[in-house]
């Protein structure tokens, strides 16, 4: 993930809360994914608001893109396919507006397909076989897709991480890595100095955090480094916290702006925002680093 030596890459914000924002019921299991069936102009468009406002790389919208999703909802298996493959096509469409811009193609936990808020705890209970039969096929589309990395993020489990390493290291795409912590562990409860060491594959070009308050991402962001020794990569949510009974986020919060300068100090190279985090808050974070 290539960047100037002495400006960090600005990622983009959430891609759900700016298609709300943009009058989108995201209410059901498919989340943000219903839109590359649905409405992929508007997924068009939320990207090229985040690259207006002066981001470096689209997140696609692939993070609750499963075969197994998509089938429950009553798409055939190649239509499914056909989507999670668009989801990088949309985002490069996009991109190829804006010269030097990025696309990543969004891996997101297991838990996600499960649309019952397993991504924020982890340990799922089942096999690794289990989680190699559902990540490596995606891996694959999204790979196929042609996008300039993978966003493999908000990871709870470092037994998750486990499988999507062995996963990165066969497939050969460079990829970020981050997880959804709570404090100086993951969500599933694993110290951080243990899960930062777990991505050690050449094909892993950053380590960090995401979707996670942004209190705990600085000294995250001091471990991954310390633990890793390569690049940091940090894009919490606003603060708010997501209670998935009522499929709301609840409380207050502020914008990756406000603490991003702390980050790249203690070696972040990719900072941006997750949940809660829009276009607005993306063009103040360009604004406060650079």
């Amino acid at each position: 993930m290539p960047r100037a030596s002495d400006q960090p890459v600005i990622l983009d914000g959430g891609l759900s809360n700016a298609l709300e924002d943009r009058g989108h019921d995201l209410s059901d299991a498919l989340w943000s994914a219903r839109l590359l069936r649905d409405d992929p102009a508007e997924v068009a468009a939320v990207h090229r608001a985040y690259y207006e406002a002066g981001a470096m790389v689209a997140t696609t919208a692939s993070y609750q893109a499963s075969v197994v999703g998509f089938e429950r909802a009553g798409v055939s298996r190649a239509a499914a396919e056909r989507l999670i493959r668009s989801s990088v096509r949309i985002a490069r469409e996009v991109r190829d507006e804006f010269p030097g811009r990025l696309v990543a193609a969004s891996v997101g936990p297991y838990g996600a397909m499960l649309a019952d808020g397993s991504e924020y705890r982890g340990r799922y209970g089942v096999s690794s076989t289990v989680l190699r039969d559902f990540h490596g096929p995606r891996l694959e589309l999204l790979a196929a897709a042609e996008p300039d990395l993978l966003a493999v993020e908000t990871i709870p489990d470092t037994e998750e991480a486990e499988v999507l390493v062995e996963l990165l290291r066969e497939l050969d795409v460079p990829a970020w890595f981050s997880y959804s912590i709570d404090g100086d562990h993951t969500r599933a409860g694993q110290p951080l100095t243990e899960a930062f060491a777990i991505p050690a594959v050449d094909q892993v070009v950053a380590i960090g955090i995401n979707c996670c308050a942004p209190a705990d991402v600085l000294p995250a962001v001091r471990t991954a480094v310390a633990v890793s020794g390569r690049a940091a990569i940090a894009y919490p949510n606003r603060g708010e916290s997501w209670d998935p009974v009522a499929r709301c986020w609840v409380g207050n919060g502020t914008g990756p702006a406000t603490y991003a300068r702390s980050w790249l100090e203690a070696g972040a190279a990719y900072v941006g925002g997750c949940c809660r985090v829009g276009p607005d808050d993306i063009r103040a974070l360009v604004t406060a680093v650079r």
